[in-house]
């Protein structure tokens, strides 16, 4: 049976990282987009980065002027910093709008998902707290930006870049709701469809992929597909990753990976908590996964 795997609060956590991108904003397809650019400026291999959605709701009342600054999405600090470090490593990157300015404040981000030791304290009340806020929050945002609108968005921006001139390859590389999307890339085109699907990526890497469908979302793959997934993520058990190991581990004609960090929470390739070493070098493990990746098979003939 196909089991829908959801959201919960762990998709509003993390931690918002140091830095200034290095990068420029372009509108591309019709989309404003950030855009890190590696040294030369060559497109030959390039990266779409599909952000998460994952929207902190706080009473407006106790939020600073800094959290009614800060989002999520495309404009996300921590996103931004690591398009700039795929560029480093000769990717052209692109972190489209894909939410179209629909992005809502981060607010008290450490509340809602704090790191494990401290999530695996909360009372009751406190859990029933943080279920209420999403259910009020993520709900609506989720059916705005359903698949049937979010889907053929995604797919026209892959196929600008596609046809961009010195353009090669394209990889796309997503994060929680942004994981599924990049799930999706990853699955042939349709036939017969030589308008929104046409071209597609020629590789694909889901960190920590929410609301995903399970066997249905991953039957389809057909493009190499990289996995990194948290073993303390609220929204991937184990018993969810079993069975999405299980339905890859089937696909032997399509290269696939799977990589569990141990101890990791919902976001921990994005928002990890830089303060804790082992969360640190979860967060740069799974961009070195990524970077290994897409310097595989963006390479390939």
């Amino acid at each position: 049976m196909p089991e829908n795997v959801g959201m919960s609060a762990c998709c509003l956590s993390g931690a918002v990282h140091d830095g200034t991108p290095s990068g420029r904003v372009d509108t591309i397809g019709g989309l404003q987009t950030y855009v890190s650019e590696p040294e030369g400026g060559q497109r030959s291999k390039s990266i779409i980065f599909i952000c998460d959605s994952t929207l902190l709701f706080s009473p407006a009342a106790t939020q600073t002027n800094a959290d009614r600054a800060a989002v999520f999405g495309w404009e996300f600090t921590n996103t931004r910093l690591l398009a700039d470090e795929y560029a480093k490593h000769g990717f052209y990157c692109y972190v489209p709008d894909f939410h179209q300015g629909d992005s809502l404040p981060i607010g008290f981000l450490q509340n809602v998902e704090p790191p494990l030791e401290k999530r695996e304290a909360l009372t009751m009340v406190d859990k029933a707290k943080n279920t209420a806020i999403v259910s009020a929050t993520l709900g609506p945002w989720l059916m705005k930006h359903r698949e049937a609108v979010s889907r053929p968005l995604i797919h026209g921006f892959v196929n600008t870049v596609r046809t961009t001139p010195g353009t090669d390859k394209v990889g796309v590389i997503g994060f929680c709701w942004g994981g599924r999307y990049a799930i999706l890339e990853a699955h042939a085109p349709p036939e017969g469809d030589s308008g929104s699907s046409f071209g597609g990526v020629d590789a694909a890497f889901a960190c920590h992929p929410s609301l995903v469908t399970i066997p249905g979302d991953f039957d389809p793959v057909t493009k190499p597909l990289s996995l990194a997934l948290g073993s303390k993520d609220s929204l991937l058990d184990s018993a969810s990753i079993g069975k999405i190991q299980d339905t890859m581990a089937n696909k032997t004609d399509v290269p696939h990976e799977i990589q569990i960090y141990e101890d990791q929470v919902h976001g921990f390739a994005l928002r990890s908590d830089w303060s804790s070493d082992k969360d640190k070098k979860a967060m740069d493990d799974a961009e070195k996964q990524g970077v290994a990746w897409f310097s595989e098979y963006l390479s390939r003939e």
